[in-house]
């Protein structure tokens, strides 16, 4: 056999769930779980004291992207109104040259028979002149309001960028609104809790959580005899808290060597030696035992060599 010193583990490991990047000095306001809680991916587990800040940011960027919508459909109506007047004092323009044409014709036909002085006449051509201006004055403030102009295009423009501009900003206060809620990055159990409501989060994190649905053992087994383990090799597990023995496989070996991490009580021990991770899949009926045992030290037997 290969014996090795091992800790009971979720799989994948025990997770450390810290606070949300850039909750900045933010504290616990309120826990949302206990210890042994069975959470889900997502879940709020915490919830920070900066939630009535940026719920306040949310708001003024809502009533702001209002604001902006109003000023859009406002500048929509104003030119829309303005290109009705445009229209209207075009038509009166119109109305009015057409008149002033005909009196001009009609006077300029009572001067050449000689029955109207010259004086009205031409009264009678600068009116015609003012008249035909007016209608050209029209056209112009028309062309300005009309679909497609550059003065209508650029008033619309411009509120539409400000209520772009607007949209952004609620998008990010939203998405700024997670940094309150500390969420389960995955489904597991709460192992344990390391903050109370009032206090600042440590830094390396608030909660421990682990997939406890099946249970693992990772084993540190010495360099000079990994050579000897396989996948698959049957594997016991023992522990003096443990009713009894634990069985499993070898589902995974290490790619590194590195320090021993786990020693035992024995002072004469070697605490530097150079060691393999191997991670055991315990059985069902093992992992179920196994369940409330997390970080349990225990002693690692591999029947190495049984796998061909």
């Amino acid at each position: 056999d290969v014996v090795a010193l091992g800790r009971i583990i979720p799989l994948g490991d025990i997770v450390s769930v810290a606070t949300p990047s850039g909750a900045g000095d933010a504290r616990i306001a309120e826990l949302k779980v206990a210890i042994g809680d069975v959470v889900e991916k997502e879940d709020v587990l915490a919830v920070l004291d900066n939630l009535p800040q940026l719920q306040s940011a949310v708001l003024s960027a809502k009533a702001s992207l209002r604001v902006r919508d109003a000023t859009l459909a406002q500048t929509i109506a104003s030119n829309q109104a303005s290109l009705g007047e445009a229209q209207a004092l075009l038509e009166r323009s119109q109305a009015t040259a057409t008149a002033a044409q005909a009196d001009l014709v009609r006077v300029t036909s009572l001067l050449e028979r000689g029955i109207t002085p010259r004086a009205e006449y031409d009264r009678s051509v600068a009116a015609a002149d003012e008249a035909q201006r007016d209608v050209n004055r029209a056209i112009a403030t028309l062309s300005r309001y009309a679909a497609g102009s550059e003065t209508v295009q650029a008033d619309i423009a411009v509120a539409e960028a400000n209520q772009e501009a607007s949209r952004a900003e609620v998008a990010r206060a939203t998405q700024d609104l997670e940094r309150a809620y500390v969420r389960a990055p995955d489904a597991g159990t709460v192992l344990d809790i390391h903050v109370r409501a009032g206090e600042r989060p440590p830094s390396d994190g608030i909660i421990d959580l682990g997939d406890t649905s099946q249970m693992t053992v990772e084993a540190e087994v010495y360099q000079t005899m990994i050579g000897r383990v396989t996948i698959g090799d049957p594997v016991t597990i023992s522990a003096e808290a443990l009713k009894k023995d634990l069985t499993g496989t070898v589902s995974a070996i290490g790619l590194e060597i590195g320090r021993q991490s786990i020693t035992s009580d024995d002072p004469a021990s070697n605490t530097d030696a150079r060691v393999v991770d191997v991670i055991v899949t315990l059985d069902a009926p093992s992992s179920e035992l196994a369940r409330s045992f997390t970080n349990l030290e225990a002693i690692v037997r591999i029947d190495a060599g049984r796998v061909e």
